[in-house]
């Protein structure tokens, strides 16, 4: 036989062993129940969606979800979509629901639904250690860099108010703490919570100036055609708060920062 004929059948079996293996992986893959509640997060935002060391998704919304899936009597698969995605998942119908520390604003209310407010907040910045900036109007002003996060209400209000800084849109959270460690960026503007806990993990080079600059309140998002999950969501979250499941994740997951918004004189609330 021709040795470039050997070469081709090789090749041949080669291919069609791997179009075979590809099929078995695929034919085996388990599949979500129809009846499944798809919820869109952003899994890289802790304390209230991320992932655990055993690569499974944890923290306040997704017990929110958990709780939300049994009340509806439905399994509960997580999709863990970059926050800039979450909208359009949603409006192509891959996801049911966003369920990701999103900020009802008026902008989005042209895009989407949203559920009755059950966080909060507001937005915070994260200065350097020795930064003499007291206020956002202080930052506000020639030769200044504003960090913000890109798809955020943070860049939202930001492109909106202000008028003489630089804003620096970064895709990642991390990546604009880092441009305020680093001296790169003036201030880092992203919810109360966050900027809390970055403070936290940089006290060496940061701190937080917790006073609103704007605040904020989360709900679920939904399509706007989709009425009967709204209503079934809303009363999920009446139920939720009146047996005493939203103090419960408070306690587990936000005491900490509970006791430093005291400190500072800033209200709390979840």
């Amino acid at each position: 036989m021709n040795p470039i004929s050997i070469l081709s059948s090789r090749w041949l079996r080669r291919i069609f062993a791997a179009v075979v293996a590809l099929s078995v992986t695929v034919a085996c893959k388990p599949k979500s129940p129809a009846n499944a509640l798809v919820v869109g997060m952003d899994l890289s935002y802790p304390p209230f969606e991320t992932i655990d060391p055993a690569g499974r998704p944890t923290g306040v919304s997704v017990e929110i979800a958990e709780a939300l899936a049994k009340s509806l009597g439905r399994p509960l698969r997580i999709e863990n979509i970059p926050f800039t995605g979450l909208i359009p998942s949603l409006q192509t119908g891959k996801i049911d629901c966003i369920i990701s520390s999103m900020t009802d604003t008026p902008e989005r209310r042209g895009s989407v639904a949203f559920s009755e407010p059950y966080v909060g907040t507001g937005l915070a910045l994260l200065v350097g250690k020795d930064s003499s900036a007291t206020s956002i109007a202080d930052l506000d002003q020639s030769g200044k860099t504003l960090a913000v996060r890109q798809g955020t209400t943070g860049e939202i209000w930001a492109r909106a108010n202000i008028k003489n800084a630089q804003i620096l849109a970064l895709e990642k959270e991390s990546a604009a703490v880092l441009e305020v460690i680093q001296g790169k960026a003036n201030a880092f503007l992203y919810d109360q919570m966050s900027i809390w806990k970055n403070a936290q993990e940089q006290p060496e080079k940061t701190r937080a100036l917790l006073a609103p600059v704007r605040k904020e309140q989360w709900a679920v998002a939904l399509r706007l055609d989709d009425s009967a999950l709204l209503e079934k969501i809303n009363a999920f979250l009446r139920e939720f708060r009146a047996a005493g499941g939203f103090d419960k994740l408070g306690e587990k997951y936000l005491g900490d920062q509970k006791a430093a918004f005291r400190e500072q004189g800033v209200e709390f609330y979840f």
